[in-house]
């Protein structure tokens, strides 16, 4: 077996309900919130304002700034963070709000964390505990989140969405991690809302395994609905290890809300489909609309990452590799992004898109909590035409083609034909 394959062979199969070593760390099971909804209302909401953070200085800048002008509570969601220089300043800052008096709550996924520990070595891990520890220890609420059930564990299940909130009413939403890959390496794409969606925001915080203060939610409840500058917006949500019996996804094939909205906004296409993921590997009915969008003419492209963006494994990309062809025949444009695509926007004939942490991969649909913003507000469209614009000029996104694949070294070949039937696993 390969290092690479054996590093995630061991992380998949390490032991999963290990007791936790963080002082103050809360490791929160999908039982303690079982009357929490797996999915949330998907109602139109407003945002009293939006910001693109497509600049990956301008919302590090952004989320640093909240922490610190932060006077009564900051909530923090992440799939894992890395002991970086990203990762140590944002724990830091996190640190010195809890000392003036900010209740700080912070929540990691478990799988996801240690999952991420493979691109840090024994001692940035040591150093990334005794920085939790301490942020627990001066009275923060830190949250490893973990499902209930020991498969969902075993295999992957978690949350996967991105949040941060403060008193001030503000809410930084998307595809970013507390990593230097998120802030200084790979494409991703956020946004900070302000009005009454940033209270359902934090709602679905606690259905993704975290504890909210109800004091907190009306705060945020009691801001402005509508301005000059408002955005209304659908909110996408699914946590489907609350669905879910003791065989987790193994039984289970949904439904997942958000699947479904993706599926059904893909069928609306009549022109354009553009959108980017980590790598595209996606459940049945996405393949499906993707490829029937392609064959009936619209113009489908995807935007994700090349094997060279993740050092640690080149597993995710041999998965999407092993359905290209497929796609590839129908018609569908697909680009490799050398540097990392992490970003997740679907924009549809440029007039409906939605972005937040959906991958295009089986694990959103039947592991992951995921949520995504949805609009059609003309403002934000142009935001997001403008990325596509610059995806599209970007050297770094290499096409991919039938005649590329064709000439792909053989024990690579082989490697794709063998790991084939484990994609929605990898």
């Amino acid at each position: 077996m390969s290092p690479k394959l054996s590093n995630i062979f061991w992380m998949l199969h390490m032991s999963p309900g290990s007791t936790s070593t963080y002082l103050g760390v809360i490791v929160c099971s999908q039982s303690d919130q079982d009357f929490l909804p797996a999915h949330l209302p998907t109602c139109m909401q407003t945002a009293s304002h939006l910001s693109s953070l497509w600049d990956r200085p301008a919302e590090w800048a952004r989320r640093i700034a909240m922490i610190r002008e932060a006077n009564c509570f900051l909530y923090l969601s992440t799939y894992y963070i890395e002991y970086d220089a990203y990762g140590t300043e944002m724990l830091s800052a996190l640190l010195e709000a809890q000392h003036r008096g900010v209740n700080v709550n912070l929540l990691i996924d478990d799988f996801g964390q240690r999952l991420g520990g493979i691109l840090m070595n024994a001692k940035d891990k040591a150093r990334l505990t005794a920085s939790l520890n301490e942020l627990g220890a001066a009275g923060a609420i830190v949250t490893r989140y973990r499902p209930t059930r020991f498969l969902q564990r075993w295999l992957g299940g978690g949350q996967h969405v991105k949040i941060q909130v403060s008193e001030a009413g503000e809410a930084i939403f998307g595809s970013s991690n507390i990593t230097k890959s998120s802030f200084d390496g790979w494409n991703e794409y956020s946004v900070a809302v302000r009005g009454p969606i940033v209270a359902d925001l934090l709602a679905s915080y606690r259905s993704c395994g975290g504890i909210v203060d109800d004091t907190h939610l009306s705060t945020l409840a009691e801001t402005e609905n509508r301005t000059a500058e408002s955005v209304d917006l659908d909110y996408w949500f699914c946590n489907p290890n609350a669905n879910q019996g003791f065989l987790g996804p193994l039984t289970w094939s949904g439904p997942n809300v958000v699947t479904e909205r993706l599926v059904k906004m893909l069928e609306t296409a009549q022109h354009s489909i553009q959108l980017t993921c980590f790598y595209l590997k996606p459940v049945e009915s996405l393949v499906e609309v993707l490829t029937a969008a392609a064959v009936r003419g619209i113009q489908v492209e995807v935007y994700h990452s090349h094997s060279a963006a993740l050092p640690a494994t080149d597993l995710p990309w041999i998965a999407a590799v092993a359905g290209y062809k497929r796609l590839l025949t129908a018609g569908v444009k697909i680009y490799e992004n050398l540097t990392g695509e992490h970003s997740k926007i679907v924009l549809v004939d440029n007039d409906w898109v939605a972005f937040g942490s959906y991958n295009f991969e089986d694990a959103a649909h039947d592991r992951l909590a995921e949520g995504m913003l949805a609009t059609h507000d003309r403002r934000v469209i142009r935001q997001t035409n403008q990325i596509f614009e610059q995806l599209q000029a970007d050297p770094n996104n290499v096409p991919v083609t039938i005649q590329l694949l064709e000439h792909l070294p053989t024990k690579l070949k082989l490697r794709i034909a063998l790991l084939r039937r484990l994609k929605r696993w990898l």
